[in-house]
């Protein structure tokens, strides 16, 4: 079905929220505070009061204790339920639906093709992998769209995620490959962060001064990637000058095969992902 003005529309869209819990409410702080919607073209739902009850005070968006008055009020529904919980949402909403409707859903390991058995074929879909930086505004999402949602609801959708970091366009088949890196990257980059601590403590510092020299590093240095759009290999040269300390650390950690062991730890988090969306289809 074709879908309505309002649909295709962002300066119009209705937002609803069916779970309440840290991510939802991190994206809707980080849609009001980026001007994607204002509180009155939001609302969100959750059966728990200790989930809504901050929402609504902090956000100043209406707050439900049932479902149906969000699909009511709203042109794109967020689903950010857990997983196990899906199937009973799916068949609750369902029914309720409307062609304005474009659902998007932020809950891993459930696919595309499970929401459209469940909410039929016309439905327009979206889905999406957020992480948990997303809280601070910081995050790395990565979306893929249904065979029915348009180019319009996916600007919506870019529009959404960047009001709290940023946002790639990738096919479905990729979802699992997002979830090993960043997904799971942060774990692998708070090991990291508390490495390079431990080091800065054995060398002399004072633990708090080495914990965030060491966070501050790793920020400034993803910033280096992402603002002056070099390579970080023309980057990590940039630093290690001939015969001096960068390159003498460098050859231990090539030594210890950091790199690899990365590269695994990324592949083995986006094997876990496909086997843990292949159980729950089954």
């Amino acid at each position: 079905m074709k879908p309505t003005a309002a649909s295709t529309n962002p300066d119009a869209l209705r937002w609803g929220f069916i779970g309440s819990g840290r991510m939802a409410s991190a994206l809707v702080g980080g849609m009001i505070r980026a001007g994607v919607a204002t509180p009155d073209r939001i609302a969100a739902s959750d059966p728990h009061p200790a989930a809504r009850e901050p929402l609504a005070r902090e956000a100043g968006v209406a707050v439900h204790a049932t479902n149906a008055p969000v699909i009511e009020a709203s042109d794109v529904i967020v689903l950010a339920v857990k997983p196990q919980s899906m199937a009973a949402v799916l068949a609750e909403i369902a029914p309720t639906l409307a062609p304005r409707h474009l659902v998007v859903s932020i809950a891993a390991g459930v696919s595309i093709a499970t929401m459209a058995k469940a909410l039929g074929g016309s439905t327009r879909l979206i889905r999406v992998m957020p992480n948990t930086p997303a809280l601070l505004g910081e995050g790395a999402s990565a979306f893929a769209l249904g065979s029915t949602a348009t180019e319009a609801d996916a600007e919506a959708v870019r529009t959404f995620l960047e009001s709290v970091g940023r946002a790639v366009h990738v096919p479905e088949s990729q979802l699992d490959a997002v979830t090993g890196l960043s997904g799971s990257g942060p774990a692998f980059v708070y090991l990291m962060i508390e490495a390079l601590s431990d080091g800065g403590v054995r060398a002399g510092l004072p633990r708090d001064v080495a914990t965030t020299l060491a966070a501050q590093t790793v920020l400034g240095a993803a910033k280096m990637v992402l603002e002056t759009g070099l390579h970080p290999g023309a980057l990590k040269d940039q630093v290690a000058s001939p015969g001096g300390t960068t390159i003498a650390g460098v050859q231990v950690l090539e030594r210890a095969a950091l790199r690899g062991a990365l590269i695994d730890a990324v592949d083995a988090a986006a094997r876990r992902s496909a086997e843990l969306a292949a159980t729950a289809k089954g």
